[in-house]
């Protein structure tokens, strides 16, 4: 009710005879502070820092604090400086040491974001350090006082002071290491000499640490490799070599290799080590010797979901479904409503061939993660072999609306509409994929094949010849022209005729020279001894690649190719299988263009 707090506040100040009005200005601005009326917010606080006498240091020191916040929410970083140079002169403390920053770097002054800085970092913190609860010989007096205040109060409130200062330092660092100097790299080394030179030393390493994860970020993976002279020791080595080897340094395995065999060597027993080293003997496919590698992790730490989730991977790869169900479960029982994993035991149940099971584990999924395209289509596919159209419908057009860029679900949801004979609504899914596929000729064939269906016979004709202009020398669209124009007594007729000719001629002609070229291949093969014959058959070869390499007329002009899903933690997803297609995609594929045959079906991602 801050409309009648302010009203009795201003009823009190108005009272002469009040001497704490000063206290009480503070209250009203900080009410305007939460309404976000920062400039009476303002007006309020200098009135209160009038009336407040200076023998309040601390009260003084916090409304200058507040009206320095006060002055970053409007933009006014200049004013703002004011008061926290005020503060870091006089009373310096954290927070206003790492306001000061922020609005140093707002304005992009770099020489003032060091000194700032290097404020922030001799700020005393007033905290007795670990010495103290160290005990320094043997006598049970002091070893039992020891004891009694290592963890209480004063001890927990001195932890958590610390730990501000290095999350605001840290903050700090991590904020202005681009900016003030030429390089983050740079600017990152001068930041590191800073707090070496400090009593916050051990924050050194930290940062060489967030200096290699953004190199990471970078994708510069040579740059963090030099790392290693600087940041690999002690548990620090282990880290660092965790870290490399989870990045997998982009493709270079073997180099992910060596580093992940350095982490087990620095702690065999440490479970991360032991499960990065499994997966770079899994990526090199060795599944056998990832899952020994993974069970020695969770016998040091049978808590490592990682190794769990991994072994239950390479079990899956052995084609060992039931050991890999096993695993997935036991994940289950720990990790609740894990998308990941409940991925996977849907999965292995439908390589179990247990649709039912399949379903119910993917409805879990999607009421953990409602908007996962890719489970909505895999649900629609299951019920889809299951001959549950409508529901089926209902999953791929929801997983459409979340993704429609998926051209599995696209064509899909495109044969649905044929096979319903409701050709108009196919018309959007095949432009969609058009526009995704835009040299795969095949989407816009069927663009046209829908007009034509529909009735809308100049449709057709203006999309067949758009066709044409782009792939002249399909021999489909030059049939359906044919074919068109004949039926509607245009004189272009002629002229496709001709076209169509040529073309089938080129075909033929085509055709001929792959044959008389694999013939060619063969014959030297069997030959075959002499460099001479060798030479040929190399020639014819090469003859024949160059031609297959030319777009045919029977298939897509860019062939679509299987992408391979990564098996490591990260992605989960895992190897799948390609879905049969169904009586409306097999209507699709052979309706009119029957006699040839547009192209292999899309593999799924």
């Amino acid at each position: 009710m801050y409309a009648e707090a302010l009203n009795t506040y201003q009823v009190i100040v108005k009272n002469k005879m009040f001497s704490n009005g000063g206290r009480l200005k503070v209250n009203m601005a900080n009410i305007y502070l939460k309404q976000r009326n920062y400039s009476k917010a303002i007006k309020f606080y200098r009135m209160a820092l009038d009336q407040i006498p200076s023998v309040h240091k601390e009260m003084r020191i916090k409304i200058m604090q507040n009206i320095g916040v006060a002055f970053i929410k409007t933009g006014q970083y200049t004013d703002g400086i004011s008061s926290f140079e005020h503060i870091m002169s006089t009373s310096p403390n954290l927070k206003a040491g790492f306001n000061l920053i922020l609005c140093y770097f707002a304005i992009g002054d770099r020489e003032q974001m060091k000194k700032a800085f290097q404020k922030l970092i001799t700020v005393p913190l007033e905290i007795d350090y670990d010495d103290k609860y160290i005990s320094p010989n043997d006598d049970p007096h002091t070893n039992l006082l020891i004891e009694a205040i290592k963890n209480d109060q004063l001890r927990q409130m001195e932890r958590e002071r610390k730990g501000m200062a290095e999350k605001y330092i840290m903050t700090a660092a991590k904020l202005i290491a681009p900016a003030i100097e030429t390089s983050f790299a740079i600017g990152y080394d001068w930041c590191v000499e800073v707090v070496k030179a400090s009593h916050y030393v051990e924050l050194a390493n930290d940062l060489e640490i967030n200096k290699a994860i953004t190199y990471l970020r970078q994708k510069d993976f040579y740059q963090v490799l030099y790392f290693k002279k600087n940041i690999f020791m002690n548990i620090v080595l282990v880290e660092a070599s965790e870290g490399m080897s989870t990045m997998w340094l982009g493709n270079e395995f073997a180099q992910a290799t060596n580093y992940a065999d350095l982490a087990v060597i620095s702690d065999r027993y440490n479970p991360s080590a032991l499960t990065n080293k499994g997966n770079t003997v899994f990526a090199n496919g060795d599944y056998e010797k990832a899952a020994e590698f993974y069970k020695e992790a969770l016998r040091n730490d049978s808590s490592c979901t990682e190794a769990l989730y991994n072994i239950g991977l390479t079990y899956k790869k052995l084609n060992r479904i039931d050991e890999a169900l096993d695993c997935f479960l036991k994940l289950q029982a720990i990790l609740r409503n894990s998308a990941q994993v409940l991925y996977q035991i849907a999965s292995l149940y439908e390589i179990m061939e247990d649709p039912n099971q399949a379903i119910e584990w993917l409805m879990q999924l999607i009421s953990v993660v409602p908007t996962d395209s890719h489970a909505l289509s895999k649900l629609g596919e299951l019920y889809d072999n299951e001959g549950d159209k409508s529901q089926a419908f209902q999953y791929y057009y929801e997983s459409y609306r979340y993704f429609p860029s998926n051209i599995e679900v696209i064509e899909w949801l495109g044969a649905y509409y044929i096979d319903t004979q409701f050709c108009e609504k196919a018309i959007q899914y095949f432009e969609r994929a058009a526009l995704i596929q835009p040299t795969q000729v095949k989407w816009q064939l069927m663009v046209a094949s829908c007009y034509r269906r529909s009735g809308n016979y100049q449709k057709a004709l203006d999309t067949y010849k758009e066709i044409h202009r782009k792939f002249p020398e399909n021999v489909e669209c030059l049939r359906f022209l044919v074919r068109l124009c004949t039926d509607m007594g245009l004189k272009e007729v002629q002229e496709y005729v001709t076209k169509l000719k040529r073309v089938e001629k080129l075909k033929e002609i085509r055709e001929q020279r792959v044959k008389s070229g694999r013939d060619g291949s063969a014959r030297s093969r069997r030959e075959g001894s002499g460099s001479g014959d060798s030479g040929g058959s190399a020639k014819g070869e090469r003859l024949s690649a160059k031609l297959r390499a030319l777009p045919g007329t029977n298939e897509p002009y860019e062939s679509s190719s299987n992408k391979e899903i990564d098996a490591s933690y990260v992605d989960p997803l895992g190897p799948q299988t390609e879905r049969p297609k169904t009586a409306a995609r097999k209507r699709m594929d052979e309706d009119e263009f029957a006699d040839e045959e547009l192209g292999e079906d899309l593999l799924p991602e």
